[in-house]
């Protein structure tokens, strides 16, 4: 089964063009998979594999703890992977045809206001050392609604000051175009006058935001910029940078936008991903309903 896992993870590298970071969290699920039915039932080729025998891998998880957020990734590896046998003619019928996927319950995003978007951004001190790029950075993740990854790996040549646009390459090597607001073209603006230029090394490759030794920041490193930003502006909400990302959807929403825009905005390939924020627009609805509604 190791051969067809490796042609399998060919293919979503070289025709699906799915990132490493999804090849590798499918090849460990598959493996995973593999090795219990070697294991369990001496089972060596995906056409020996049934049914029951993955009913049961997915019970013994289970019982094992698993939570049903990451059984569902299972399930979801494994549809696919035979799927692509069956395509390819490796085997003759797909065990997973009739496996559903495990129901979980959708946890509504936790946001921050307004107002305290704007408390944590006014509270960067932009004449510390690094505090134009820190701020241009927290600007831009709540302006534009990057992934963490996004904003790590944005370049310079992606982005149009003029026209206020940022060429983003997101989930699965997927290009979309994202506005950037007037006070984050202004944060930008000041680090790439005045901060950039002093952090160029031999080492400085196109991206826009750079670590003190000039190379290109981490995503660990922005979550600790993010962190240390937000305890000194004295939010007690747990701010983080995806965090910023569903508040930037959350307040578009609140003020009129367009939910399809948003998805746009955001990246998401499909509209149900970004319905979340409706509910939590909905319980803001209700909040304010319950608080000045005299029979609530």
């Amino acid at each position: 089964m190791e051969e067809e896992i490796d042609a399998f993870i060919r293919y979503l590298a070289v025709e699906r063009g799915l990132s490493e970071n999804y090849q590798l969290s499918t090849r460990r699920s598959l493996a995973e998979f593999a090795e219990w039915s070697r294991r369990r039932h001496d089972l060596k080729s995906a056409h020996e594999i049934t049914i029951d025998h993955i009913t049961e891998y997915l019970a013994d998880r289970k019982r094992a703890g698993l939570a049903a957020s990451s059984i569902k990734l299972i399930v979801v590896a494994l549809k696919i992977f035979f799927r692509f046998l069956l395509r390819k003619g490796v085997i003759r019928r797909d065990p997973t045809e009739t496996l559903s996927l495990p129901r979980i319950e959708r946890y509504l995003p936790e946001t921050l206001n307004e107002l305290q978007a704007e408390q944590l951004l006014e509270a960067i001190d932009t004449k510390a050392p690094l505090g134009l790029r820190d701020r241009a950075m927290i600007e831009l993740l709540y302006a534009s609604g990057l992934r963490i990854s996004e904003l790590a790996n944005a370049r310079l040549e992606h982005f149009n000051a003029e026209e206020r646009i940022l060429r983003v390459v997101g989930k699965g090597n997927k290009t979309r175009l994202v506005p950037v607001g007037r006070k984050a073209c202004e944060a930008l603006a000041g680090y790439l006058s005045t901060e950039r230029p002093k952090l160029l090394s031999r080492r400085t490759g196109n991206e826009i935001f750079l670590s003190a030794r000039g190379t290109k920041i981490t995503t660990v490193r922005i979550w600790q910029i993010v962190k240390k930003h937000a305890k000194r502006s004295g939010l007690e909400a747990n701010i983080y940078p995806h965090l910023l990302r569903h508040s930037f959807a959350t307040h578009l929403l609140g003020n009129g936008a367009d939910l399809r825009i948003i998805q746009e905005m955001l990246g998401h390939s499909d509209i149900s991903t970004t319905q979340v924020y409706t509910h939590v627009d909905q319980q803001r609805l209700k909040a304010v309903h319950r608080k000045f509604h005299p029979r609530a």
